[in-house]
């Protein structure tokens, strides 16, 4: 299945399994559902793993002008309603965690707990990241070949550079534009205190993008949130340290 009918149009998913309580993966801006292969084939042999394309991503429709989080948010509900999903273990890096902390403001029963990773409820230097990511996108390869070993720890894994450059190269430039304003625009702070559900704050403890500090910001705002940091890892920990990063997020789901 690449894509699944919903009422806000298509949306790309990729799933396996099927047992117990589900759990839903959020990509980031450079990216889409596929990076998150490592976490659906190993989630997927005990419980429902799903990742979605957010709209203008991957196999889902293309978004509207004047998209939002919110509409992100909303969007991976309707595609979770589409799926018969009630509700999920909700997993995002980087925009992914930008928009679960969205998806529990906005239909907060669709979430059974969060896991955030390399992200934040705010970025100080979120208004000139955001600039440098429109004027990139005019040429995403270019910027993805420049960006990659920023993102990632070195010395990287050469197939993961790749993968990571590839993988942005293909995004539509319009949707990247959405995509950047949802991340690096937000201001989630009193969203982030207002969290009730379990949560697992995760972040590389070499992410230069979203560094550790704005992780251990992002847990001291939500009530009982736990940390923890990968080592060796930047700011794809879920590919850079795939074992380490499901884990983490298997011993903090449990049986749940």
């Amino acid at each position: 299945m690449a894509a699944v009918a919903t009422a806000m149009g298509a949306i790309g998913v990729s799933e396996q399994g099927g047992d117990g309580t589900p759990i839903v993966f959020l990509h980031g801006v450079g990216s889409d559902k596929s990076v998150w292969a490592p976490q659906i084939e190993h989630f997927g042999r005990t419980r429902r793993a799903v990742a979605f394309d957010y709209p203008g991503y991957g196999d889902s429709d293309p978004a509207g002008e004047g998209t939002t989080r919110d509409d992100f948010a909303r969007a991976i509900a309707a595609a979770m309603d589409s799926l018969g999903i009630a509700d999920a273990h909700i997993c995002g890096l980087s925009l992914g965690g930008v928009i679960a902390i969205a998806m529990h403001a906005v239909a907060r029963q669709r979430c059974r707990s969060l896991i955030l990773a390399d992200t934040f409820a705010v970025h100080p230097d979120g208004p000139a990241i955001y600039e440098r990511s429109v004027a990139g996108s005019a040429n995403l390869r270019a910027m993805a070949e420049a960006r990659v070993d920023v993102l990632l720890a070195q010395p990287a894994d050469p197939d993961h550079r790749t993968e990571t450059v590839e993988t942005m190269a293909g995004i539509e430039p319009a949707a990247y534009r959405i995509g950047a304003e949802a991340v690096w625009l937000a201001d989630q702070a009193d969203r982030a205190r207002a969290i009730d559900v379990r949560t697992l704050v995760i972040c590389g403890a070499e992410d230069k993008v979203t560094p550790p500090a704005l992780s251990r910001e992002l847990t001291d705002l939500i009530p009982g949130a736990r940390y923890a940091e990968i080592a060796g890892a930047g700011h794809l920990t879920n590919v850079e340290k795939a074992d380490v990063f499901n884990g983490l997020v298997e011993e903090f789901i449990g049986n749940g």
